[in-house]
């Protein structure tokens, strides 16, 4: 068979599979009624068509090569509405995607670090304002750079110290090698391209360097939270892997989340189809713990595990009878803390006006206007919250309809997917 011939086959393959795969899922989860013609009930105020258009919009994306599959998920009121298994987790061996896929879930892994460091905070191991020097001497006494892109021995000293809320909210100065072209990006780039040495060396390598912005005046999306899960190992005395899978990822059942994949789940794992911005070189594998354990963005994860996170924050701290944070310690995440001078910068290449209509609390972007089209929250309502991941993984929790969606795909395309998805899981919505 020629190549054309191939790809047709596999473009037809990925319709047939993948949409008569997320047909059956929904079945299951929904009753085969109305998949027979008969009539059928609303489930947790969905409409049951309205449903079937989610299913047909995810199938579109991945029959027009966006992405090569997508695992998607509804939860509302209490229960998982619709789970969506399109196209192929594998598109070289054309392996069909499955509910229990494994994702490399990127920056959703910065949240889940985020409720890590909170933890210590709320057993008063440190205050938000203390200076992260006691913990991370390689960042004390830093000299900051009066333009970003400046020789690297042009920095005065800095006003005042890194604190623990400037690492919480990316506003430590602390950029990625995603910054302004220069000797600082260049220093940055060679220093996360050999950090598979360890958190030690890394961070005396970053301590050495000047910071691109006075701490606490500029949001900057960097390596603040991989700075972040350094801390909470320093200060908790547990290897960093170790404080999250016990005070985080066991507590909450989320078994198939972790730094890594061991072998007898590394069948299920998503093969990466797209790096987006990310150089494969950054990329460790996935067959053992790396030796640089990324708290910004190192996180294996399945849609059914990221629900079980969702529903704790969506929760205000609890899921069922497991509480891992105060009301009060997850309001602060999901209330905007960037000043309007903030707000009117750029982020880490993000567009004029990026912050328009949503701002960033602790760990995630929350949406406070409700006539705007926002760059991560979309149509969501006011007060709704999220975070994505660099290889098109996206979710969000939506307090005001009770809702919970979440999109994983192995990198592509992936924005006009996820879009899709969110409108038409919206217009479902019949009550």
């Amino acid at each position: 068979m020629s190549a054309k011939g191939r790809h047709r086959l596999n473009r037809s393959t990925r319709l047939g599979r993948g949409w008569l795969g997320a047909i059956a899922g929904s079945a299951l989860l929904l009753g085969c009624q109305g998949f027979l013609g008969e009539p059928m009930e609303r489930v947790a105020g969905f409409s049951p068509a309205g449903l079937e258009g989610v299913t047909a919009e995810l199938a579109a994306a991945v029959e027009r090569d966006e992405v090569g599959g997508i695992v998607s998920l509804i939860y509302r009121r209490g229960q998982v509405v619709q789970v969506d298994a399109v196209g192929f987790r594998d598109l070289a061996r054309t392996t069909p995607m499955t509910r229990d896929s494994i994702f490399r879930i990127a920056s959703m892994t910065k949240p889940i670090t985020s409720v890590a460091a909170l933890l210590l905070w709320e057993e008063g191991h440190f205050r938000l304002d203390d200076p992260v020097d006691r913990w991370l001497p390689e960042l004390a006494d830093r000299q900051v750079l009066a333009d970003p892109t400046a020789p690297l021995d042009s920095g005065v000293p800095a006003a005042r110290p890194i604190r623990v809320i400037d690492l919480l909210t990316h506003r430590s100065g602390i950029v990625t090698p995603r910054n302004e072209e220069g000797p600082l990006r260049r220093a940055l780039t060679e220093a996360d391209a050999k950090n598979a040495v360890g958190y030690d060396p890394w961070l005396a390598w970053i301590g050495a360097l000047p910071l691109a912005h006075e701490p606490g005046s500029t949001f900057n999306y960097g390596n603040s939270i991989d700075v972040l899960a350094i801390l909470v190992e320093r200060v908790s005395g547990r290897p960093f892997p170790d404080f999250v899978r016990e005070r985080i990822l066991e507590p909450l059942g989320m078994r198939d989340t972790d730094f890594w994949v061991p072998p007898q789940k590394r069948f299920r794992a998503a093969r990466l189809q797209s790096l987006g911005r990310v150089p494969a070189s950054w990329i460790p594998p996935m067959d053992a713990i790396p030796g640089f354990v990324s708290g910004a963005g190192g996180l294996h994860s399945t849609v059914d595990d990221y629900l079980k996170f969702a529903r704790m924050l969506l929760g205000d701290g609890r899921l069922g009878d497991v509480r891992l944070l105060s009301p009060e310690t997850v309001e602060m995440m999901r209330t905007n803390r960037l000043t309007p001078t903030q707000r009117e910068g750029l982020p880490f290449g993000g567009p004029e006006g990026y912050w328009a209509g949503q701002g960033f609390g602790v760990g995630l972007a929350i949406k406070d206007d409700p006539d705007l089209f926002t760059p991560e929250l979309g149509m969501a309502s006011v007060g709704s919250f999220g975070w994505p991941g660099v290889f098109g993984t996206w979710w969000e929790a939506d307090p005001e309809k009770d809702l919970i969606l979440i999109y994983l795909v192995p990198g592509g395309d992936a924005k006009p997917g996820r879009w899709a998805f969110q409108r038409s899981a919206y217009r479902a919505l019949a009550d």
